[in-house]
């Protein structure tokens, strides 16, 4: 397959894994297991024909293409290499697509230029109940037809190994786990350094979770909490865990759009509590600003097309910023866990700090380019709010360019990062899953080095 220069849509992802079975129509098989909300069919391209089921899910988040490129290349590469397949008693199935309607949204952006400006102004990700891989109210009550169809697939395949597609738009790579895979973050390490690709030590996402490994960290077991804290923390009941109790293990592999070299620096920084509070006042100030602009638009909204999916991410990302920076600030005391109980911040290195002022600068910008849609889909601003939103978004912009570094990085390196930390994950996987069922082959290979022979 040539290098990518720019991201599949979902449609393009189709034409690609249908071409690939009709070229390979004995190893390749593709089969619809369900529909989106909008009517568009979610498409899983299985490879091989192992006892043992590996499942890959791309495009959890509409915002986060590069999975739907990763498992076609993914695909490929299992039906090149005996070793991944037949030498595993694997079959590789990869759902091409799990939000395609919230991928569909963000076709504005996917060809390009790939500029942050251009990025954000059409952005879009749904509000947090309308995420497929969260199960806020359990299994038995998914109310998504994507999430529907995604938990009968594993219960269906009962995959030993399962890989949730992921992008960060500004920062580093990283990886979460279900269940520990010893000898993962060297091979990270490794694959980064050789794709220059940064990782991130301390992303916002893990904040309070156990680190496996430089840039690996444990996903801790559900619980229950309120709306905010499952947008800002993600330790909530998921589609990662539901095939737990088939022995599966997954992992989240995050590649990075734009990456920033200091989220993987872990030098003390000079001024820990001025930092926090500078955080801390900036999302403050951002929050306020965008509340007004918010107060601004709405009795301009009438009846806007996609007015109400537009405005639930909006209101998800203002409902946590106040307590997000309270939490950050040292003078507003330790943040509280889901029993009441005090729970201050871990010590945090440069990387971690510059993670957080990223997550902080990232709620606004996407809060900021929703707004603006809004405006546009209304049609008319009588209010004036879509130059006020131009010039924050190129302020904000600005600053994680020239404040940050952050540089764009290929969407091909960002694919090919992305498929061999899934490759790097499977083999250890692989060798650390049950044995087979009775009647299966064999496992008879030794454990291959992630960059052979794939690089």
């Amino acid at each position: 397959m040539p290098p990518l220069l720019r991201y599949l849509s979902v449609d393009e992802l189709g034409v690609r894994a249908a071409a690939l079975v009709d070229r390979r129509p004995r190893d390749a098989r593709l089969r619809q297991v369900g529909t989106s909300r909008a009517g568009l069919p979610l498409l899983l391209l299985s490879v091989g024909h192992g006892s043992r089921q590996a499942l890959i899910v791309a495009g959890p988040h509409a915002n986060e293409p590069v999975g739907g490129a990763t498992a076609l290349r993914l695909a490929e590469r299992a039906l090149a290499d005996p070793r991944l397949c037949d030498g595993a008693d694997v079959t590789w199935n990869l759902l091409l697509c799990l939000d395609p309607d919230g991928a569909r949204r963000n076709e504005g952006w996917l060809s390009g230029p790939y500029t942050l400006g251009h990025y954000f102004r059409h952005f879009f990700r749904p509000g947090f109940l309308e995420q497929p891989e969260w199960l806020p109210d359990g299994a038995a009550a998914a109310a998504l037809p994507e999430t529907r169809a995604l938990l009968a697939l594993q219960d269906e395949l009962r995959p030993f190994f399962q890989c949730s597609l992921h992008g960060v738009d500004v920062g580093g790579g990283f990886v979460e786990l279900t269940r520990d895979l010893p000898g993962l973050a060297p091979r990270l390490a490794h694959i980064a350094g050789r794709l220059d690709i940064p990782l991130e030590l301390g992303p916002y996402d893990t904040l309070y979770w156990p680190t496996l490994g430089p840039a690996v960290y444990r996903i801790p077991p559900p619980r229950r909490g309120d709306l905010a804290a499952a947008i800002t923390e993600a330790a909530v009941e998921s589609t990662w865990f539901h095939p737990h109790a088939y022995g599966t293990v997954t992992a989240v592999v995050e590649a990075p759009m734009w990456g920033v070299a200091a989220v993987g620096d872990g030098s003390a920084p000079a001024d820990t509590d001025g930092a926090l509070r500078a955080v801390s006042r900036t999302l403050r100030r951002d929050t306020a600003l965008l509340e007004v602009l918010l107060a601004r638009i709405r009795p301009s909204l009438g009846t806007a097309p996609d007015a109400d999916r537009l405005l639930a991410p909006v209101d998800d990302y203002l409902l946590v910023c106040p307590g997000l920076a309270d939490s950050w600030d040292p003078d507003t005391g330790p943040d509280t866990d889901a029993d009441g109980g005090a729970r201050p911040l871990p010590p945090l290195d440069t990387a971690r700090l510059t993670a957080l002022r990223i997550s902080g600068r990232r709620i606004a910008l996407r809060t900021a380019g929703l707004l603006r849609q809004l405006v546009t889909a209304a049609g008319h601003d009588p209010s004036g709010a879509t130059a006020d939103l131009d010039r924050l978004i190129d302020e904000w912009c600005a600053d994680y360019h020239d404040g940050h570094g952050a540089r764009w990085i290929p969407v091909a390196r960002q694919v090919e990062y992305h498929a061999r930390v899934v490759l790097a994950a499977f083999d250890l996987a692989r060798h650390q899953a049950p044995a087979a069922p009775p009647g299966a082959s064999p496992l008879g290979t030794p454990p291959m080095r992630a960059e052979v022979p794939f690089e």
